[in-house]
């Protein structure tokens, strides 16, 4: 298998990555329908790690350890979950959050998971000129 290791990584099986650029995932945002009305305060009073300001924001923020995860909850039973570092660990932080306002009496569900972003980051071993990128590609460019 052709290998290359690179500094401070583990190798980088060339097969899959010729480049020997791998990407690394940074953040996943998701969204569910909960499918039911929920009462914010009620939320906020009862959950662990849960913030609710309706001055500041229209959601409840509620956060978990494991996978380290924020949850926007919205009355409307709509909820995004951001932070994860993989689409697997955003469904599992999703159904957990759902599952906790389940144990709050919410008839809860889990409809309509859907990833809405990912974002990853990767060095590509030499300096990125913007303004010469954004010069050269003005139709790819908002500069």
């Amino acid at each position: 298998m052709a290998e290359q290791a690179l500094e401070g990584s583990q190798p980088v099986d060339l097969t899959k990555h010729p480049s020997g650029i791998v990407p690394t995932l940074q953040n996943i945002v998701s969204t569910v329908n909960l499918d039911c009305k929920l009462e914010l305060k009620s939320i906020a009073l009862q959950a662990r790690n849960a913030e609710y300001n309706p001055k500041r924001f229209a959601a409840v923020i509620m956060r978990i350890r494991e996978p380290k995860t924020t949850a926007l909850i919205f009355a409307s039973g709509k909820m995004v979950c951001t932070g994860a570092k993989s689409e697997q660990q955003s469904k599992l932080a999703a159904r957990k959050y759902a599952r906790i306002i389940q144990k709050l009496g919410f008839p809860a569900k889990f409809k309509d998971f859907k990833i809405q972003n990912i974002v990853g980051s990767c060095d590509v071993k030499f300096p990125i000129r913007l303004e010469g990128l954004a010069n050269s590609h003005g139709a790819f460019s908002s500069v």
